[in-house]
């Protein structure tokens, strides 16, 4: 992986959020991203607590206090992993401004985002289509509700979510200033 000065913290280390709301392609993104890095992929919704993860399952959205444990965990390994490693990847949904300082402020290291946005249309048609995720559609407005996109002041890049993620993947390198082919 080529990292190109300014782009990681003192130590090197560089972690990037592939954020959006559930159906996005976040975590196909992040996984590629990673494997192409050669870099620790972190799951976000791996660190939910099992209470959570029910409550979603049940059609309730998420709390505030729900989350603040989830994102401390989350950010916390995705620090530890970034300085470790010199670079990691998580998906997160990540929807609010104070959301994603909270994975910041855990993670000890300035973070990168990847905002996957789309049309609601094609957020619903892939959660329909998914198998086996807790997640289920009924929960889309409420995301979509909470949804802050990222501000010129944050260190984002929103991307189109229906574009390849080989294309994805290019144009965020290419933002990070790494060479890309």
């Amino acid at each position: 992986m080529a990292m190109r000065q300014g782009c990681g913290t003192a130590s090197g280390a560089r972690a990037i959020v592939v954020m959006g709301v559930s159906g996005s392609g976040k975590s196909t993104l992040g996984a590629r991203l990673a494997a192409e890095w050669h870099a620790p992929f972190l799951e976000g919704d791996a660190y939910h607590a099992a209470a959570s993860v029910a409550k979603m399952r049940a059609g309730h959205p998420l709390t505030d206090a729900d989350r603040w444990p989830w994102l401390d965990r989350l950010g916390a390994a995705l620090g530890e992993s970034a300085r470790t490693n010199g670079v990691a990847v998580a998906a997160c949904s990540a929807l609010r401004r104070v959301y994603r300082d909270r994975l910041a402020q855990a993670a000890r290291l300035p973070l990168y985002f990847a905002f996957l946005d789309t049309e609601r249309a094609e957020i619903a048609r892939r959660m329909s289509t998914r198998e086996g995720h807790y997640m289920p559609p009924c929960l889309l407005d409420s995301q979509l509700a909470t949804l802050e996109r990222p501000t010129p002041d944050e260190r984002a890049l929103t991307l189109d979510a229906g574009r390849p993620p080989e294309r994805l993947i290019r144009d965020l390198r290419a933002w990070l200033g790494e060479t890309v082919a």
